[in-house]
């Protein structure tokens, strides 16, 4: 056939004339550089998504596209400017056929007969794409779904709360318990733990909350066949500490979490109201819906009652009969208890004020305030109880609130189970539980779910649009519809490899994940483009050689072109899919800090990768053929393009 070069001998080469030479390397770039270009543009194209990403997932994952993108661009400049002058330095002296590569001759001896085979029986062929096609739906719904993979720190944060009461040296007590507990497991290396808050004015914590770091040893020290799950169970079994509740977190994703959402568990139910005890009530029964949902773990209402205050009430009446005023009476207080500023001093630039108040133990016990003295004009001293009535109240240890509304939160965080399917849970009882709250009271989802939700919204939002902008961008590639949907139609090929990927390796949905498979629709579209201007050259040749008509066209002259189509450039095909899978594979080996987060996102590049690869080498060839035998049918000729600028 005229399109086949001859078979050649290892030894056969030949010098061809400058002139021809920089013709050929002309023509062969006009070929490929409008593909390639239009291709680029594309993976460029599909990660607009990831620049719409906000929030904690937009600052992890907009460096990665904007590095991608800025690549790419220089990419595709560098194809129509830059690759054809190299190729016509360094492409000197003389050439062999294609054919003549070992290499080559090896692939085609393979691909021919399977091409040829799948065409045969292309109803088949078609038929088990769209089996496995179908078999990836279910599969991709039933895995879980979560924000974020969850990144190994390589350090635990334990924090139980106690009772808003508690006393400092209870709290000092408990702590020193705990350091001693935690340390006797062996993976532990050092612990550290503090009650209350820091020297900070941004932190709020009460003296009822405990924060302690436990840094673990090197997982090469760690007993055999013990994860870090494993050891957060032993811990928490040996921290059950009556007016404890535990919980368990990591130092970087908890402090995110606070000042993102102003949760410091994985989930939150935020209860808004109007009056503290009934959001408190709520709150009680929120907890005791959620216990026993799986997935559900260190649940625990924050306190809003609990709190010890002095309440000092001033009798009017009796104020009265010792010609006392009730800004005296206060005044006595705030001295005694506040403190009294009695003078400045000054140490180099610094000023510091001299305060005098009661010792801390004279504060702390009330029959000693109700006999705090209290000067009369006309009755001398006389004690604080005479004019006022000293008591222990409980009242809220902390007030928070949100968007002007007094607010009560529930916490837990999860584990053993994926974020959404939790919550999903969780939400279907409250649901049933909580059929009407009353006017100005409601219940809101925060947290790690709240990240999940904007994610998920800003990917189904943005993900149509783009797919539309891909078609046409290969519309612009090839000036055919139909030619730009058979490319497109890579694309949920390429998905049945990541979606078998991620699901056998038990991964969860996450943003992470759909970033993966954005980065496959480029690599997927690319691969395609690619082999559909080979399928056209050859279409080009074929009409040269028989014209186009159907006459001079049979089915088997048609079979036979499109199958050196396919074969034509086989090597640089299969090379850009050994070395996207090389580059991904080692990932999937790696360990340490990071590799959490990467594996999600090469898992559907690397199973998408591959499938995507045995759809365009067997099944596109296939629809293509079938759509060329369907124009010469109808048409009584074939549409040929021009696969050149």
């Amino acid at each position: 056939m005229a399109f086949r070069n001859r078979p050649l001998k290892s030894k056969d080469y030949y010098r061809i004339p400058f002139a021809e030479r920089l013709a050929i390397i002309e023509r062969s770039c006009k070929q490929v550089s409008r593909g390639v270009f239009f291709s680029t543009i594309i993976i460029i194209t599909s990660f607009l998504p990831v620049f719409l990403l906000t929030g904690q997932e937009g600052r992890l994952f907009h460096p990665l596209a904007y590095t991608k993108t800025f690549i790419m661009l220089v990419d595709a400049f560098l194809v129509v400017t830059l690759a054809p002058v190299l190729i016509s330095f360094f492409m000197t002296g003389r050439f062999r056929g294609e054919r003549a590569n070992p290499v080559n001759r090896l692939l085609e001896r393979i691909y021919e007969p399977l091409i040829r085979l799948c065409i045969r029986w292309r109803r088949t062929t078609i038929g088990i794409n769209i089996i496995a096609l179908v078999i990836s739906i279910p599969l991709i719904l039933s895995l879980g779904r979560e924000f974020m993979p969850p990144l190994d720190e390589g350090s635990i944060l334990f924090m139980p709360v106690t009772l808003p009461d508690v006393s400092n040296s209870e709290v000092k007590r408990i702590l020193q318990v705990q350091d001693k507990i935690i340390k006797s497991v062996p993976e532990v290396m050092n612990v550290l733990g503090k009650a209350g808050r820091a020297n900070s004015a941004t932190d709020n914590s009460p003296i009822s909350m405990v924060e302690t770091i436990i840094l673990l040893k090197p997982k090469a020290q760690w007993r055999s066949g013990i994860a870090k799950e494993d050891i957060i169970n032993e811990l928490n079994n040996k921290l059950q500490i009556p007016g404890v509740t535990n919980g368990w977190t990591q130092p970087i994703i908890n402090r995110i979490n606070m000042l993102s959402t102003g949760i410091r568990t994985d989930v939150g139910v935020k209860v808004y109201g109007q009056n503290l005890d009934t959001i408190y009530a709520f709150a009680q029964k929120v907890k005791t819906e959620l216990q026993g949902v799986a997935g559900v773990k260190d649940l625990y209402v924050e306190p809003i009652t609990g709190g010890k205050y002095i309440d000092i009430t001033i009798k009017r009446n009796e104020i009265a009969r010792y010609g006392l005023s009730i800004d005296d009476v206060n005044a006595v207080i705030e001295i005694a208890l506040g403190g009294m500023k009695l003078t400045t001093t000054v140490e180099g630039r610094r000023r510091f004020s001299v305060n005098a108040r009661y010792a801390q133990d004279f504060r702390d016990n009330i029959e000693s305030l109700k006999r705090l003295s209290v000067q009369t004009m006309q009755f001398g001293p006389i004690p604080l109880s005479a004019v006022a009535d000293v008591q222990l109240t409980e009242g809220p240890p902390m007030i928070n609130s949100e968007n002007a509304l007094l607010r009560g939160t529930v916490l837990f965080n999860v584990r053993d189970r994926d974020l959404a399917g939790t919550v999903q849970e969780s939400q279907d009882r409250l649901n049933k539980m909580l059929t009407r709250l009353p006017k100005g009271y409601f219940l809101e989802w925060s947290g790690q779910y709240e990240n999940l939700i904007r994610g998920e919204k800003t990917l189904k939002l943005i993900l149509p649009v783009v797919l539309v902008v891909i078609f046409i961008f290969m519309y612009f590639a090839f000036h055919s519809a139909r030619e730009a949907l058979l490319s497109l139609i890579t694309i949920p090929f390429a998905l049945i490899g990541g979606a078998y990927m991620v699901y056998f390796w038990g991964v969860n949905l996450s943003v992470a994940v759909a970033v993966g498979f954005i980065a496959l629709f480029g690599l997927a579209v690319e691969t395609g483009i690619v082999m559909v201007i080979y399928l056209n050259d050859a279409m080009q040749q074929l009409v040269e050689a028989k014209g186009n008509s159907r006459e001079s066209i049979t089915p088997s002259d048609l079979r036979e072109y499109v199958v050196a189509g396919a074969a034509k450039r086989l090597r640089p095909k299969l090379m850009t899919v050994c070395v996207a899978l090389f580059g991904l594979i080692p990932i999937l080996w790696s360990s340490g800090v990071g590799s959490d987060v990467m594996k999600p996102i090469v898992l559907p590049m690397i199973g998408g990768v591959f499938t995507s690869s045995i759809h365009i080498l067997l099944v596109t060839p296939i629809i293509f053929l079938m759509s060329k035998e369907y124009e010469l049918r109808k048409h009584g000729k074939i549409d040929v393009l021009e696969v050149k600028h």
